[in-house]
């Protein structure tokens, strides 16, 4: 790798749209030409040795994305780090809709005491919880369910593998002396 690729490279790495070809060009101070070369082998180079990028022309300049054959990595990777820790609601409500699924919004604040429809929507945009289906009474109540997602980030190959809940209460002696 020469040192305009160096210099493309590093410039295309740090951008966050599209560069000009124009803009390559003055920036490291080469001809159009050279600069158009040198891209074309650089895009040629990473779409042969098998690199977690690719380079592309588009949208009136050039590019590094991420390869089609490992973008699922990245965006987990990006999803784990933007968002920020569930609350201890958010985690109740999401250990109620894994445990008593497929629950309405209105069996999520009986169990509660408290209205969850905050928590939901939070858990519906962290793709954690998702509509499954309607209640077949009165009104149709949506109905939750954990999805995919909450599966592969709690490390659960099914529903089935949940710990059961008796094990995460205390014993019968315990609960006695909490008892007021």
């Amino acid at each position: 790798m020469n040192e305009l690729h160096r210099q493309l490279e590093a410039i295309l790495f740090v951008a966050d749209e599209p560069v000009p070809l124009t803009q390559l060009a003055q920036v490291t101070e080469t001809a159009r030409d050279v600069v158009l070369g040198a891209l074309e082998e650089m895009k040629a180079e990473y779409e042969t040795s098998e690199r977690g990028v690719v380079l592309r022309e588009i949208g009136g300049g050039w590019r590094m994305y991420t390869h089609p054959d490992v973008a699922a990595y990245v965006e987990r990777f990006v999803l784990a780090v933007q968002q920020p820790r569930l609350t201890q609601a958010a985690l109740e409500t999401l250990a109620i809709v894994a445990y008593k699924q497929p629950v309405s919004r209105q069996q999520l604040a009986q169990i509660r005491g408290v209205d969850s429809d905050g928590v939901i929507n939070t858990l519906e945009t962290r793709g954690l919880v998702h509509e499954v289906g309607r209640d077949p009474g009165p009104g149709q109540a949506v109905l939750y369910g954990t999805s995919p997602l909450f599966l592969e980030r709690m490390g659960l190959g099914g529903l089935e593998d949940l710990p059961p809940i008796a094990s995460m209460l205390p014993a019968q002696s315990v609960a006695d002396e909490l008892e007021p």
